[in-house]
């Protein structure tokens, strides 16, 4: 007869959450099998429902209420990470899992200045050692933060966007050129030939 009781349901929770884990852990042994660069885009297996998992807003992942505590181990979850239009989930060839993630995955928290035949451009680094340079293909954005004020991301990879730090903010913007679009004087940031207005200039004076 089956344990229908509270220490049957207690049991069967303990079991969810250890298969949970193994199955944590094998994401990540998949993730080093596949090296740095994942195909995750490519990969289309059945979705298998949320995992309690979350990344907060300031860049750290939680497992089950607590923090993942191992770095190298955020690394190889990050690199199973994918945006499909309903939720982000983690996904491998065999199965896909969604999570939660408060603002966006992860933090650029470096950022270096280079000089290239486009002109400048911006490279950034994120809490996950991702690099990533803004042009064309990975643009900046700007969202209006309701106590940060101005807040820029720069797009990693499909979908997925890097919080610039305050710190790294202000120094971006105030590297900020004004440049016209459309005939209109527009204040914003040129980056390895793109340039990412953020407002018409006569504002920004």
């Amino acid at each position: 007869m089956a344990n229908d009781g509270p220490a049957g349901h207690e049991s069967a929770q303990v079991k969810e959450s250890e298969a949970r884990y193994v199955a944590l852990q094998s994401l990540s042994e998949t993730s080093k099998r596949f090296g740095q660069a994942l195909p995750v885009e490519s990969w289309n297996p059945p979705f298998c429902g949320d995992i309690d998992m979350k990344i907060a807003r300031d860049g750290t992942w939680f497992y089950e209420g607590s923090p993942i505590g191992r770095p190298a181990m955020v690394k190889l979850f990050s690199r199973l990470l994918r945006k499909d239009p309903e939720r982000y989930v983690l996904v491998t060839p065999a199965e896909c899992v969604g999570i939660a993630v408060e603002d966006v995955p992860f933090l650029a928290v470096e950022m270096e200045t280079l000089e290239t035949a486009a002109g400048q451009s911006f490279r950034f680094r994120t809490n996950v050692d991702d690099f990533v340079e803004a042009d064309a293909g990975h643009p900046l954005r700007f969202d209006m933060g309701a106590a940060e004020g101005i807040v820029p991301y720069v797009l990693v990879r499909g979908g997925l966007w890097a919080r610039v730090t305050r710190s790294l903010a202000l120094e971006l913007i105030d590297r900020g050129v004004t440049q016209d679009v459309d005939g209109m004087p527009m204040f914003g940031i040129a980056s390895a030939g793109a340039f990412f207005g953020l407002a018409p200039a006569a504002d920004w004076e």
